[in-house]
């Protein structure tokens, strides 16, 4: 991979499975992460799971700050994350830790 796009706005996700589990990753391009997701079955948890709807995406300064910020979410509870999920839906701009320390 091209050391240059780790220095680029990377984006932590949430997909929302078939199953209504909740999937965490970060991807240069969240739509087109959730195409692959649902066109291949290299991901283990999602290959069953399909069809993946996009339901969250935040932007971080860069890939160290992304997998930082998913860590972050990974750990939160499924509430904690359909709250996420509810504000980003309503478009109501949140400030994110992972902008600011840029």
């Amino acid at each position: 991979m091209n050391k240059g796009i780790y220095n680029h706005p990377w984006f932590v996700y949430i997909a929302e499975c078939k199953d209504k589990t909740l999937y965490t990753g970060v991807a240069l391009d969240a739509k087109k992460r959730i195409k692959v997701h649902n066109t291949t079955n290299r991901c283990r948890y999602t290959r069953f799971r399909k069809p993946l709807k996009l339901a969250y995406q935040e932007a971080c300064a860069n890939h160290h700050l992304a997998l930082i910020r998913e860590q972050e979410v990974k750990s939160f509870k499924k509430d904690k994350k359909l709250e996420l999920i509810g504000i980003w839906r309503g478009r109501v701009v949140v400030e994110r830790a992972c902008l600011e320390n840029t």
